[in-house]
């Protein structure tokens, strides 16, 4: 790896961490169009820079995370089913699922078309959750299990994570919000695991990498989160299930 590549991979964290697109399907793709080789330090790097996205939630919604009581143990509830399953299934994840470029095509495809279609047919009701500190905690223990299907690389953790909470009778605004607040558990613990299991075997130069991908990827995050949120003011995600079977089918057609 050097500084260019810890950079892009940082802007394409930053980009895709939040929306429906797959942060982590985008990244091993971008490792491979820019021929990295998938050592055991570049998982580690593509799940490392979460942390500067991480950082983004923290500064954005410091009072939730801090002083809302009821929004964190509606998160915590949530985190649960990733927590186990990330747990358990480590190693067939990161040395398997990752591994898998067919995978990830595939999950970006299916994803999208199943992103157009719900869109199509899903209407807010009325009496849909407003307010986060309202979510009950049989429906934060369903979204954490429309979560923990993310494991999948290509899946989306935001896609997952929204759309569970639109079925189960979220506002969109809602959800979302609380999709970026159910991040911090997830891909903190995702990435102290790794980094627990794996830091040890890292160089000096390594971890100069890293802090340039948490770095720029904390950046962009913001400027993402703040897109988002501006965007589902007026609009319905069926453009991200487009750039989804966009992208699939262009690596289709590569033959990647």
């Amino acid at each position: 790896m050097d500084l260019l590549s810890a950079i892009i991979l940082g802007i394409v964290e930053g980009i895709s961490e939040f929306l429906p697109i797959s942060s982590t399907g985008h990244l091993i793709l971008a490792s491979h169009l820019l021929r990295l080789q998938q050592t055991e330090f570049l998982k580690s790097f593509e799940i490392a820079i979460q942390l500067g996205a991480i950082l983004s939630v923290a500064v954005l919604y410091w009072r939730q995370l801090v002083l809302e009581r009821k929004v964190l143990t509606r998160v915590a509830v949530a985190f649960m089913p990733t927590a186990v399953i990330g747990f358990v299934l480590y190693k067939v994840i990161k040395n398997v699922l990752f591994d898998s470029n067919a995978v990830i095509v595939w999950a970006l495809l299916l994803g999208g078309i199943f992103l157009i279609i719900f869109e199509l047919f899903y209407r807010e009701r009325e009496s849909s959750v407003e307010d986060m500190a309202s979510i009950s905690y049989t429906q934060a223990l369903m979204i954490g299990i429309f979560q923990s299907i993310a494991v999948i690389p290509g899946v989306s953790r935001a896609a997952a994570t929204i759309v569970g909470g639109l079925i189960l009778g979220l506002k969109r605004r809602t959800i979302v919000e609380f999709s970026f607040l159910l991040a911090v558990p997830t891909m903190g613990a995702a990435v102290a695991l790794d980094l627990v299991k794996s830091a040890g075997a890292f160089t000096a130069g390594d971890f100069v990498f890293l802090a340039v991908g948490f770095i720029v990827s904390f950046i962009v995050a913001l400027l993402s989160i703040k897109f988002l949120l501006a965007f589902i003011k007026g609009h319905s995600f069926i453009p991200f299930g487009i750039y989804r079977i966009a992208l699939a089918l262009s690596f289709f057609i590569a033959g990647i």
